[in-house]
């Protein structure tokens, strides 16, 4: 079977799987969870054993050690993917809660009922613990899949699939509620993205690269975010403990996060007394600094900024500096150059904080925290299924609520319209 009819066949099937998924109980739903790891406690040497093939083909096709630290599976990340599910399925079950009802002057009620969206398909890298993550948030929250995960992972995903499959069929739902690609031909991604009869959604978990490329060419809708350039601000008014436990968590927390402060703004009155503090901090863990002019005129040893590191996602111990003359100058350049993903203000005037939330056009906007809590385990969401900085459907972490949508229902007593 060539590529093409093999992703429509997977097409096919997802589509009504997701017919069966949708009217399926959460007392179904949490089952196959709970067999589903059982199922990979019970394979747990399979799965090392499959592991071990990607990692040692990684290591021939010289992949760096960052992404063979991210596609091995040990102990500890198994026993990850356990509790993930085990969490997920102590979630609330959001499909079919029904809010908003209120009567109308006919007679009529009219409310809103939470549904699935059907297909997700979703493409990742490296990480094969995202096949598990993925298929739990899509199958509690009532959605058949398509995982496409990278090539490096396709011994690994293939053994979780397995795994999956099993835990489907103990729980009487349909083993093609999710199904991982099993061919590591580029072809079965352009396909993917271009079956809007059998897909509903696509999300990508990537790179910049991946994700320009399927928002570019993608005929179904997407969830993504392409940047994470995230910005803290303090303000004139900041105390200035919090504002460097921030500026510092922010930052050095974890590098390569999209949630990772990029970029630090800081008003003009305080930069001269907190800036030598922050730099000392900063020098300390490594990390390089670059600065607008009076920036550089404060801490005369650090690179100039560019226009080009105002754009930039370092997602390295990299930090561009600017001073700015009031809380307007950071909007404005949070909103001219940030990606709309994440960006929190150190300010104790709660006025101007309430501005700041107002103004500032990102998915999370965040007052005296770090940027770091733009997560969905921190938002109590359980888990995510990624970010999103669109503004239709969901926005900011996606968990089991950004799977599904929300249709009107109707409930009358024989009303007619005059």
């Amino acid at each position: 079977m060539n590529v093409a009819d093999y992703m429509q066949t997977l097409g096919e099937q997802a589509r009504a799987a997701s017919r069966a998924m949708a009217r399926s109980s959460t007392k179904d739903k949490n089952r196959a969870l709970t067999a589903i790891a059982a199922e990979i406690e019970t394979q747990r040497a399979t799965l090392r054993a499959a592991n071990a093939e990607d990692m040692a083909r990684g290591q021939e096709n010289g992949l760096d050690a960052a992404l063979l630290d991210r596609l091995e599976l040990t102990d500890a990340r198994i026993d990850g993917m356990l509790e993930g599910l085990e969490q997920v399925a102590a979630l609330p079950d959001p499909v079919g809660e029904i809010t908003d009802m209120k009567y109308r002057p006919s007679g009529i009620q009219i409310g809103k009922m939470r549904v699935p969206l059907g297909v997700i398909g979703i493409i990742y890298e490296s990480r094969p613990n995202v096949t598990i993550e993925a298929a739990s948030l899509c199958l509690k929250s009532g959605n058949a899949a398509i995982l496409r995960g990278g090539s490096e992972a396709i011994a690994s995903n293939k053994a979780l699939a397995a795994c999956i499959s099993a835990g489907l069929k103990a729980a009487g739902l349909p083993q093609s509620a999710v199904q991982v690609v099993e061919t590591t031909d580029r072809e079965a991604v352009g396909a993917l993205i271009t079956m809007p009869e059998y897909v509903d959604v696509i999300v990508p978990r990537g790179g910049k690269g991946l994700i320009e490329r399927i928002s570019r060419d993608a005929r179904v809708a997407v969830i993504k975010h392409l940047d994470g350039i995230c910005h803290v601000y303090i303000d004139r008014e900041a105390d200035s403990t919090k504002a460097i436990n921030i500026a510092i968590n922010s930052k050095t927390h974890r590098y390569g996060t999209c949630n990772t402060m990029e970029t630090l703004l800081i008003h003009k009155d305080v930069a001269e007394t907190m800036l030598p503090q922050l730099d000392e901090a900063y020098s300390h863990l490594n990390v390089e600094l670059r600065g607008c002019e009076a920036t550089c005129a404060i801490l005369t040893d650090i690179k100039a900024a560019t226009e080009e590191d105002w754009h930039t996602e370092y997602l390295a111990p990299v930090l561009s500096i600017k001073v700015v003359n009031d809380m307007d100058e950071a909007i404005d350049h949070i909103n001219h150059y940030g990606s709309h993903h994440t960006d929190t203000i150190i300010s104790e005037n709660y006025t101007l904080a309430r501005r700041f939330l107002t103004e500032v056009d990102s998915a999370s906007v965040m007052v005296n925290a770090s940027t770091r809590f733009a997560d969905g385990f921190e938002y109590g969401l359980g888990a995510e299924i990624g970010i999103s900085t669109d503004k239709i459907h969901a926005r900011g972490p996606v968990g089991l609520d950004g799977l599904t949508s929300q249709k009107y229902i109707v409930l009358g007593n024989g009303e007619v319209r005059k």
